[in-house]
């Protein structure tokens, strides 16, 4: 079983930056970044392949946020640029099992997730 540990979540004015980390205890295979507003459904923001050299994006965030990961310190990253109000919400990450490389969207085709970090974004 891999623990995932979310930081980087805080209150920044709009048009500011966050980074997200998540640290993962062992190995893990793609992994992404979710997101929850208060009564919305989980949705995908970005996910990267094992070797990280693949990346997907939400079209709401595509330009403005940049997934990446480290390997050998199993981190996951979530650089957020040019924040908006709308992106308010808790950041989740979320790892599949190795030796998994494929690029994966959806909630149900992760098996790891985080507690999640609270990101607000004040207008």
């Amino acid at each position: 079983q891999v623990q995932l540990v979310e930081s980087g979540g805080g209150l920044v004015q709009a048009g500011g930056s966050l980074r997200l980390s998540c640290a993962a205890s062992g190995r893990t295979g793609s992994m992404g970044w979710f997101r929850q507003a208060p009564g919305k459904e989980r949705e995908f923001v970005a996910a990267i392949s094992w070797i990280g050299g693949r990346t997907l994006y939400a079209d709401s965030v595509k330009g403005r946020f940049t997934i990446s990961r480290d390997n050998a310190k199993n981190t996951l990253y979530l650089q957020m640029n040019s924040l908006k109000p709308e992106d308010t919400a808790v950041y989740y990450c979320a790892a599949t099992r190795p030796p998994n490389i494929v690029v994966v969207i959806t909630v149900s085709d992760y098996d790891y997730w985080g507690q999640g970090t609270q990101v607000t974004v004040s207008s």
